[in-house]
C-alpha cells in the first residue's frame, strides 16, 4: 500500500472526531435499535453494547489520543553498513489488510480504525450482528470523513456476513488477508484458527486470577479485589479468581471478612474443598472446569494454597494468560510470582483492571492480546506494524 503522509491521516481523524461530535443522535438512535433488538440474557454483552453521550466523548477522546501519537510507520529499528559498505535500515511497516472479529462494542470499531489507518492500514471490521444498526453509522461516519479527504473509502469495510459466510470468506478472502484478530470466547478463537490463512493474533479469554500473599496487607486485599471484580464485570481484565495463603495471620477470621464483603456486593461465592471447611455455607466447586471459566458476571471463585508457588501453578494453569495481581509486602515473593506467572500483565498491590491501553499509557487498543508473536499485552498503535528491510547497496555481491 502507498504510504501517506502524517498529515493528511491527521485530517482524516479531525474529520471523524468533528463528524462524530455532531451527529450524535444519529448514533445513540442507531444504538436504540440495537439495544431493542438484544434479547438481554447476557448482560456483560448488554452492557458493552450501550452507546450514549459519555461512550462517545470517549470515541473522540481515542481519537484524539491517537492523532497525538507519533506515526508508526517508516520508523527507523535499526541502521547498519557492512564492512563491504551494504548499508541495511530496518525500518516499521504496515500489515496491510487487518480483519478483527468481535461482539458487541460499537467503540470497537472506532478505536480498530482509528488504529489501523494511522497505522496505514485497511481495517475489516465483522462486527457482531448485535451492533449492526451502530456499526453501520459509525463506518458510515468514517466513509464521510476520508471522503472529505480525497481518499477511497475502502481502508474502513464493514463485513456483514453470518457464521457460514464468515467461513468461507476466511478460507477464500476476496483480497489479501495480512493479519486477523479475533476478539471474543475460546470458541470464535478456535473457529478462526482453523479456517484463517494468514497470521492469526489472539486476544484470550481473560480469567484473572488474584493471590493474596501470607505477608498481605489485608485491607488493601480487600480493596483491590473489589475493584478488580466490581468495577466493571464485562471486561476481560476484571477478576474472577482469589487465591488465599492459609498461611496469613488471623485465616479463618480473613476468610469470613472476605466472604461478608463479597456477600454484601451480590457477588456469588465459589469455593474449593479447603475453604469450604471454614466457609461452609458456600457453593463447592464441583467440576475442575470452573476454574478455566471467565465468567463476566458477579460471580467468583476461592481458593486455598499453602505456598505462592502452588499459587504459580495454579494460576499457569487455568488462567487465560492475561491479567494476575499478587497483594504481599514482601517484594522478593512479588518478583518471583510476577517472573513465573505466564500472563501478559502481572501486578504487585494492585487491580487487574489496569490491563487495559489507556490505563497502561498505549492509547487506544485494537485488542488485548494473549500471544506471544508478534505482540502481547495491550495492541496500540506502535504494536500495530511489522517491519521490512532496506538494502541500499553499489553493486555488492556475496562471495
Amino acid at each position: 500500500m502507498k504510504l501517506l503522509e502524517t498529515d493528511i491521516k491527521n485530517k482524516v481523524l479531525n474529520s471523524m472526531m468533528v463528524i462524530l461530535d455532531e451527529n450524535r443522535e444519529d448514533l445513540i438512535v442507531a444504538n436504540k435499535k440495537d439495544l431493542e433488538a438484544f434479547k438481554k440474557e447476557d448482560q456483560a454483552m448488554y452492557d458493552r453494547l450501550i452507546v450514549n453521550s459519555k461512550k462517545i466523548d470517549g470515541m473522540i477522546q481515542a481519537i484524539k489520543e491517537v492523532e497525538a501519537q507519533e506515526d508508526p510507520v517508516n520508523q527507523v529499528i535499526s541502521n547498519n553498513v557492512l564492512e563491504n559498505g551494504l548499508k541495511i535500515v530496518n525500518k516499521t511497516a504496515p500489515f496491510g489488510t487487518i480483519m478483527i472479529i468481535y461482539e458487541s462494542r460499537p467503540d470497537v470499531t472506532v478505536e480498530a480504525s482509528v488504529l489501523a489507518f494511522k497505522a496505514n492500514s485497511k481495517i475489516l471490521l465483522k462486527g457482531g450482528k448485535e451492533a449492526i444498526h451502530s456499526n453501520t453509522v459509525l463506518v458510515n461516519f468514517w466513509h464521510k470523513a476520508l471522503k472529505e479527504n480525497n481518499l477511497p473509502i475502502d481502508y474502513v469495510q464493514l463485513l456483514n456476513m453470518d457464521r457460514v459466510a464468515t467461513q468461507k470468506f476466511l478460507k477464500n478472502p476476496t483480497e489479501k488477508l495480512d493479519l486477523i484478530v479475533p476478539r471474543g470466547g475460546e470458541k470464535l478463537i478456535a473457529f478462526v484458527k482453523e479456517h484463517a490463512k494468514c497470521p492469526v493474533l489472539i486476544s484470550g479469554r481473560g480469567n484473572n486470577f488474584l493471590y493474596v500473599d501470607e505477608n498481605a496487607d489485608w485491607q488493601m486485599s480487600l480493596k483491590v479485589i473489589l475493584n478488580a471484580k466490581m468495577d466493571k464485570i464485562s471486561a476481560c481484565n476484571a477478576l474472577d479468581k482469589i487465591l488465599i495463603n492459609r498461611k496469613i495471620k488471623n485465616y479463618n477470621e480473613k476468610l469470613h471478612e472476605l466472604q461478608r464483603v463479597l456477600s454484601d456486593n451480590n457477588i456469588d461465592i465459589l469455593v474449593d474443598e479447603k475453604i469450604n471447611e471454614v466457609l461452609i455455607n458456600e457453593t463447592l466447586i464441583q467440576e475442575d472446569a470452573i476454574w478455566y471459566e471467565e465468567f463476566l458476571s458477579m460471580k467468583c471463585c476461592i481458593g486455598e494454597v499453602e505456598t505462592p508457588k502452588e499459587a504459580i501453578r495454579k494460576i499457569n494453569k487455568y488462567s487465560g494468560g492475561h491479567s494476575a495481581s499478587i497483594i504481599t509486602s514482601n517484594d522478593k515473593t512479588a518478583l518471583d510470582f510476577m517472573q513465573q506467572v505466564d500472563s501478559a500483565a502481572v501486578y504487585q498491590n494492585a487491580s487487574t483492571r489496569f490491563t487495559d491501553g489507556g490505563k497502561m499509557g498505549v492509547g487506544a487498543e485494537l485488542a488485548i492480546s494473549t500471544d506471544k508473536l508478534h505482540h502481547r499485552g495491550p495492541l496500540g498503535l506502535k504494536q500495530l506494524v511489522t517491519n521490512k528491510y532496506y538494502m541500499f547497496g553499489d553493486g555488492q555481491i556475496r562471495e
